[in-house]
């Protein structure tokens, strides 16, 4: 199957500009794949899933639920999708799909519907308007949830090979989104679709790739070392599935951003639990496995990445030129719930997992880079941030690219809110 036969593929695409052609679609894949009688088949348009498709279908009497992946040109790369079983043999919890399809171009998961919220839903409400008593009860989960990965990690962990490591799927979050797919080399893939040769419009202020790669930030008076360029460049020398074995591997989900997590309410405590592992692994690279999850569960709030308009509506940004320095001014922040969650992640999660991979002696030496820019590719590559070319406006692409830097390059001088996350989960300071 080519990629551009890929059902999944025409069916995102379809979805776009005629629903009811995809939706029918959708029926005629379920069919084919699974020998259902799908019905009633609704398109969700999540404005979370930003390369993901979901919705709801009736089949015999039965409610379901279904969610599929589409990567660019993912007939060509390696790896399986969708290993929940990886998961579930750890111990993790994760909710098993009913049905489930991993051949290339026809990667979907059905699952029973379910009623509760998911993670995402009730922390979006908590940014728009804070109650204290929810937040505390969301917090606690996600440190219940913390508690249980550190484990998981802690039992799991163990050398691995370049090979292993190489062949995990979620290499498609992070260096394949880099590179071209045949001669293997950088800029390619999202990065050469997304931003080279295009412009970027700011408030005030137009710039082309070939200006804005090479410019300096300075994010509220503080200036960066790197460039968005030399973040793009060191991100593929140093992401590199050849070069990620040196801190070992675990058993992970891999992209657990919370449209991925439902939140159950029992008897007064919440629980969450992972579903839609398109990226699961037994190998995955330890300093990788909670960064999509510690970008997009925290540092992507409150609105700019999901809902850029909102964003717009409650922020604002401004941008001007001096020589080689892109000055920025925004009062965009963390909302209190968001800086709970990083506080958790800290403290609950990878303070502890770092030390226990100093002990082993698996820590690379430049792991907090790692970190970086691991983090500095969520945002920037899981989708077009620039205005107009997807959902962003000029003030909530500039403050995406504020953010991307800020979690992406060391500061020149003092610490700002990632620094200090770092320092505090750093083994040689705890």
């Amino acid at each position: 199957m080519t990629p551009t036969s890929s059902r999944t593929a025409r069916i995102r695409a379809l979805a776009q500009h005629d629903v009811a052609e995809a939706q029918r679609g959708l029926c005629m894949l379920l069919s084919d794949l699974f020998g259902m009688n799908p019905d009633n088949v609704r398109i969700n348009f999540d404005k979370y899933s930003l390369n993901s498709l979901n919705g709801f279908f009736d089949s015999d009497g039965n409610a379901y639920f279904f969610k599929f992946h589409q990567e660019e040109r993912e007939e060509a790369m390696a790896g399986e999708y969708y290993r929940a079983e990886i998961l579930s043999r750890a111990g993790l919890p994760v909710d098993q799909p009913v049905h489930m399809s991993t051949e290339p171009g026809e990667q979907i998961l059905v699952y029973h519907r379910r009623t509760d919220p998911r993670f995402s839903d009730v922390l979006v409400a908590l940014d728009a308007e804070d109650d204290p008593e929810k937040r505390r009860e969301a917090v606690q989960a996600e440190r219940d949830l913390s508690a249980r990965l550190l484990e998981v990690y802690r039992e799991t962990l163990h050398p691995v090979t370049i090979a292993e490591v190489s062949a995990e799927p979620i290499h498609r979050l992070f260096h394949e989104r880099l590179i071209d797919a045949g001669t293997r080399l950088s800029p390619g893939g999202r990065l050469a679709d997304f931003y080279i040769g295009k412009p970027f419009v700011f408030p005030g202020l137009e710039l082309d790739w070939d200006r804005f790669s090479r410019l300096k930030f300075v994010i509220n008076g503080r200036p960066y070392r790197r460039s968005i360029g030399e973040l793009f460049d060191a991100a593929a020398a140093r992401l590199r599935p050849d070069r990620l074995a040196d801190a070992g591997g675990v058993v992970a989900h891999g992209d657990a951003h919370n449209a991925n997590v439902w939140y159950t309410e029992k008897a007064g405590r919440a629980q969450l639990s992972f579903f839609d592992p398109a990226f699961a692994g037994s190998h995955i690279p330890t300093l990788l496995a909670e960064v999509k999850a510690t970008f997009h569960n925290i540092f992507a709030h409150p609105f700019w990445l999901y809902d850029p308009v909102a964003a717009t509506q409650a922020f604002h940004a401004y941008a001007r030129l001096e020589g080689n320095l892109l000055h920025i001014d925004t009062d965009w922040d963390l909302s209190p719930v968001r800086r709970d969650l990083l506080e958790v992640k800290a403290t609950a999660l990878w303070q502890p997992l770092l030390l226990e991979l100093k002990r082993r002696g698996m820590l690379p030496a430049d792991w907090r880079t790692v970190l970086r820019l691991g983090l500095f590719l969520s945002p920037t590559l899981v989708m077009n941030l620039r205005a107009g070319a997807r959902s962003h406006t000029p003030v909530s692409s500039l403050i995406a690219f504020a953010v991307a830097v800020m979690v992406g390059s060391e500061p020149d001088g003092g610490a700002d809110r990632v620094t200090a996350f770092l320092d505090r989960i750093d083994p040689d300071k705890a």
